[in-house]
C-alpha cells in the first residue's frame, strides 16, 4: 500500500541526531516519556503510541536505543516499534496501578546496560519533563542513586522544530482530509442538530478519507460554548442564530493539524460581525509577519498591540501561534517572551482567537515557515465567514 508515512530509516536518523546532541551535552543516555494523550516523544524515536499505559525510549550517547513499554503491551511493542530494543517495565503501568506480582520485569539497569551505559555516576537527561510520571522518575533514581539527573527538553525542541521532507507530506495529507470533513460538517449543519452528532460526521469522513485518529479532540461549539478555548462538545442543541465553532483535525502517521473557522447559522451582523472580522484580520496580519529570519518575540508583541489599539485587550487570550507537528500543539509556542528566530520548514498553527463576553471566535490553519513567508496548508479561510442563512 502507497500510503504517506514516515519511512523506517528515518526514525533511526532521528535517533542518530538525538545521540550527537548528547554527546555535546555530556549526557550517558536520554529517557523521553509518552502518554496515550502525548505520544510525541516515545512515537517521535519508535512509532509506538502507547494505549493506556506509558510508554518510554531511551537513546545512550552511543546511538544505540530501546523501547520502555508498560507490562501489558509487550507484544504490541514488539510489533509496533522501529526499535528493536523492547524492554517492559512495571512503570510504565497504566493508572490503574495494577502490581503484577507474577511478572518478572525490566530494570532501567538492564535497559541502559543493553545500551552500552555502564556504572553508576551517569547523567541521564529528561527529554519529556512535563510527561514524565512520578513512577518513572521514581524508578530512574531507584536504580540509579548515584547518577544526576537533568532536564534536557531542548533536545527534543531541537529536533522536532524543523520538519523534514516526510513529515511535511504528512501535514499536507492531513489538511486535504480536515478540507473534506469540514465541507461535510458544514453540509449537514441546520438548526436542532447537536454539537456531538456533527463531531460524529467529521469522525466519519477522516476515518473513511485515510486519517489513522482525529488529531485533536475535534471541536464542534456553538453559541457560549465558542468562548473556551479548550472545550470539549457536548449535547447541545444548535440553534439558527448561533455562530458554530469548527475545529476539526486528521492525524497521518502521528501528525496532526487542524482548521478552524467560524460558522452562522443565520446572518452575522453588529457586533457580531465587528469582532468576528477583526479576528480574521489578525490571522491575516500573522500570516504577513511570517518568514525565515523574524524574531518570534516580535510577531507576538504585535500581534497583542493590534489588540490593544482596537480596544479589544481584555478579549485577548494567547499569542498568535504555536508550533505543530505530531502534538497538534507543541513547542515552540509564539510568546512575547520568545526568544528564538523563525527557520525554514518550523511548521505552527496560526492560532487566532478572541473571547468575547457571549460568544469567542477562532480562525485557524497551519503553515510552514520560508525564506519569504509562508506555505500555507490550506485556502480554506479565504472562504470568508460562512453564513448558512436559517
Amino acid at each position: 500500500m502507497n500510503r504517506i508515512c514516515i519511512p523506517d530509516y528515518e526514525y533511526q536518523e532521528r535517533i542518530q541526531k538525538a545521540a550527537k546532541m548528547l554527546r555535546e551535552k555530556n549526557l550517558d543516555v536520554m529517557l523521553v516519556a509518552s502518554t496515550e494523550s502525548d505520544y510525541a516523544n516515545a512515537r517521535y524515536f519508535s512509532g509506538f503510541w502507547p494505549l493506556f499505559e506509558r510508554a518510554g525510549v531511551a537513546i545512550s550517547a552511543n546511538g544505540d536505543a530501546a523501547l520502555l513499554v508498560g507490562p501489558e503491551s509487550a507484544v504490541f511493542g514488539r510489533d509496533i516499534s522501529r526499535i528493536d530494543k523492547v524492554f517492559v517495565l512495571k512503570e510504565f503501568r497504566e493508572s490503574a496501578d495494577p502490581s503484577y506480582p507474577e511478572l518478572k520485569a525490566d530494570t532501567f539497569r538492564d535497559v541502559f546496560q543493553s545500551l552500552g551505559v555502564k556504572g553508576d555516576h551517569i547523567r541521564i537527561g529528561l527529554g519529556s519533563y512535563v510527561e514524565c510520571t512520578l513512577p518513572i522518575f521514581e524508578g530512574l533514581k531507584d536504580a540509579y542513586p548515584a547518577a544526576e539527573i537533568v532536564k534536557c527538553n531542548d533536545i527534543m525542541v531541537s529536533l522536532r522544530k524543523i520538519k523534514s521532507a516526510n513529515e511535511l507530506a504528512c501535514i499536507r495529507e492531513g489538511f486535504r482530509i480536515i478540507e473534506l470533513a469540514t465541507d461535510e460538517v458544514i453540509r449537514c449543519l441546520k438548526p436542532g442538530v447537536t454539537e456531538l452528532q456533527m463531531v460524529g460526521v467529521a469522525q466519519r469522513v477522516i476515518y473513511e478519507n485515510g486519517a489513522e485518529y482525529e488529531g485533536l479532540p475535534m471541536y464542534v461549539f456553538s453559541e457560549e460554548s465558542t468562548r473556551h478555548a479548550i472545550s470539549r462538545s457536548r449535547y447541545r442543541e444548535i440553534g439558527k442564530n448561533d455562530i458554530v465553532q469548527l475545529n476539526l483535525s486528521a492525524k497521518i502517521d502521528g501528525y496532526s493539524p487542524s482548521i478552524g473557522l467560524p460558522v452562522v447559522m443565520s446572518r452575522l451582523e453588529g457586533e457580531r460581525r465587528e469582532i468576528v472580522d477583526f479576528c480574521r484580520k489578525m490571522h491575516e496580519w500573522t500570516e504577513a509577519q511570517l518568514r525565515a529570519g523574524v524574531m518570534a518575540s516580535d510577531v507576538a508583541k504585535g500581534f497583542l498591540q493590534q489588540y490593544k489599539d482596537a480596544g479589544y485587550e481584555k478579549n485577548y487570550v494567547y499569542g498568535p501561534c504555536h508550533g505543530t507537528g505530531m502534538i497538534e500543539v507543541e513547542a515552540p509556542w509564539m510568546e512575547t517572551d520568545s526568544d528564538y528566530m523563525l527557520e525554514e520548514n518550523m511548521t505552527f498553527q496560526v492560532d487566532t482567537f478572541i473571547s468575547g463576553p457571549t460568544f469567542g471566535c477562532r480562525w485557524e490553519k497551519g503553515v510552514a515557515i520560508k525564506q519569504n513567508g509562508i506555505e500555507s496548508y490550506t485556502d480554506y479561510l479565504k472562504k470568508g465567514i460562512i453564513e448558512l442563512g436559517f
